[in-house]
């Protein structure tokens, strides 16, 4: 079963995130980076915010990845999450990207286990139409 269920409303990915969720849909979590200066962020940028280059590339996320921030939501912003309540919305940061985080869930965690700073490891979960979605479990 999906951490959220795939009735959520999904927005429609803009001109910029379109290649993030077409390599998501094959199981690839990829980052925009700069093709001249390297610098990594997400989301997807036009241009890149350190030299205003508008050649961009992709690189693979790194396999280290740490919990940054994360809240409980304990109310439903939509009815499809009212059977899902509480659920964790984390902040994921990647310590090779320096900058790069991404928003996310940590799924399979007790609440009481989740802490800043905490590793984690990708874990694809089914989304809508077929979209897979990276989430992350804690490394034990």
């Amino acid at each position: 079963m999906p951490y959220l269920p795939d009735t959520l409303p999904f927005p429609a990915p803009d001109m910029d995130a379109a290649e993030f969720w077409a390599h998501c849909r094959e199981r690839r979590l990829m980052f925009q980076a700069c093709g001249d200066c390297g610098t990594a962020q997400h989301p997807p940028l036009p241009v890149c915010p350190a030299c205003q280059s508008t050649n961009r590339v992709w690189v693979p996320a790194p396999a280290e990845a740490r919990v940054f921030s994360y809240t409980f939501a304990h109310h439903a912003s939509h009815p499809a999450v009212r059977d899902r309540l509480p659920y964790n919305v984390a902040v994921i940061a990647f310590p090779a990207l320096p900058g790069v985080k991404l928003i996310s869930n940590v799924i399979d965690a007790a609440p009481s286990a989740l802490a800043v700073g905490a590793d984690v490891e990708l874990a694809w979960d089914a989304g809508p139409d077929g979209l897979w979605l990276p989430r992350f479990r804690l490394l034990t």
